[in-house]
């Protein structure tokens, strides 16, 4: 969610990695397997999917709340859904 949509995918997996890494730092991440994925990326539903380790979700979610603005528009990043298999989660969160 933000005030503005945001179309630049790379501006949105900066923040998402930034965080991360100040949240977890180098070895947390590398420990997640955090990767955010711009094949799955959706700029019209502002959407899109990040990979991680099923054992580190919890704190994937963490880092996303911490990021409160992109090119200084507020925004909020949240989970919408959690799958195990990408193409489920393509399937039932990317397609509207």
């Amino acid at each position: 969610m933000s005030e503005e949509k945001i179309n630049d995918f790379g501006l949105v997996s900066d923040q998402i990695m930034s965080k991360s890494l100040e949240f977890l730092g180098q070895l947390g991440v590398a420990k997640a397997g955090i990767q955010v994925l711009p094949k799955y990326w959706t700029p019209k539903l502002q959407r899109g999917v990040v990979r991680v380790d099923h054992k580190h979700v919890d704190k994937l979610k963490s880092a996303l709340n911490f990021i409160q603005k992109i090119k200084n528009k507020k925004i909020i990043l949240k989970s919408v859904g959690v799958s195990g298999i990408l193409n489920k989660a393509k399937e039932k969160y990317l397609t509207n």
